[in-house]
């Protein structure tokens, strides 16, 4: 074994050519973009989802308040049942406003939406939703 060697230094004009970190870099040039997107995407996923869920929770407490006036009959127990048919998002049941309009037994609900990536998002939209039942 020869000690002292070593390994012959590259000149200057190859570290162009070189592609050691090239995969790494551009990884790092394409992450932030690439997981904006993804964020994007589910965050307004997420929206969406919960939109749906409150036009199902404002036409169900409007079909139980025409329905079935025993479980819904008062505006408490409207926006209760109307509260527990969205659980899951802990909507509360002060979003919902129960009213008898000329169609018969109306339900409205109005919910800011929080972003779980705030920083993505800066801003907290009104989701709204009504349905009436007669």
């Amino acid at each position: 074994m020869v000690v002292g060697i070593s390994r012959p230094r590259r000149p200057r004009h190859d570290l162009w050519r070189a592609r050691e970190g090239a995969t790494a870099l551009e990884f790092a040039l394409v992450a932030p973009v690439l997981f904006t997107i993804l964020f994007g995407v589910v965050e307004f996923s997420r929206l969406m989802w919960t939109q749906s869920a409150l036009h199902f929770a404002v036409e169900a407490a409007a079909r139980c308040a025409s329905v079935t006036p025993g479980v819904c009959g008062t505006s408490a127990q409207i926006q209760t049942y109307a509260a527990a048919e969205v659980s899951a998002l802990n909507i509360p049941a002060s979003a919902f406003t129960p009213s008898a309009p000329a169609c018969g037994h109306q339900v409205i609900a109005a919910f800011g939406f929080q972003f779980v990536a705030s920083g993505l998002f800066p801003f907290t939209p009104t989701l709204t939703a009504q349905a009436c039942f007669a």
